[in-house]
């Protein structure tokens, strides 16, 4: 079996990308990719077997720069500011592309959450690190029963589910949060 390019892969990636940037999600297939990427159809199939692994491929990816564009995005302030800022930056990345990305997956899509798990636990671990630089958040919150591993995770996934029923603040969330924490 022949080796893949990872160049290649990534430009292909890249067209589709612009496909869907230019046109829509419903313009990409396999053939516009290998037309805007110069290649033969068949030399997508060998990088993708059909439309759903490349958007799976496509959100993955998009997910990934955008927790890591995140970490610039967040001031320095006390938690629950930043939390505030954090779902207000999902928010938007949702409305943009993400968003449309994901609810584009059809029969891929359990396999698109079985694959954004690891994004949910990196926003988890990211959660949990800001509530430890936040040092008027007493030590003493923190026990064996109620950890701040598992306080990010429960707010990770608060998070996830306003976000993806569309709710336009967490006000509620943040003052769970507020009376929690301090």
């Amino acid at each position: 079996m022949r080796k893949k390019n990872d160049a290649l892969g990534g430009r292909l990636l890249e067209a589709a990308r612009s496909i869907a940037d230019a046109d829509g999600i419903d313009a990409i297939n396999i053939r516009s990719i290998a037309a805007r990427a110069g290649v033969a159809s068949g030399t997508v199939y060998n990088y993708f077997s059909n439309k759903e692994e490349i958007l799976l491929a496509l959100t993955e990816e998009y997910w990934r720069q955008t927790l890591f564009e995140l970490e610039a995005a967040v001031g320095p302030g006390p938690f629950c500011q930043q939390l505030q800022e954090i779902f207000a930056f999902l928010k938007a990345r949702m409305e943009e592309s993400g968003g449309k990305l994901m609810n584009s997956l059809g029969k891929a899509e359990a396999e698109g959450q079985a694959r954004m798990a690891s994004m949910q636990a990196a926003l988890s671990a990211a959660l949990a690190e800001r509530l430890e630089r936040d040092k008027t958040i007493p030590r003493t919150l923190w026990t064996e029963g109620f950890s701040k591993e598992e306080f990010a995770h429960f707010l990770m996934m608060n998070m996830m589910l306003l976000l993806k029923t569309g709710a336009p603040d967490m006000s509620f969330l943040l003052q769970i949060v507020r009376r929690t924490i301090y």
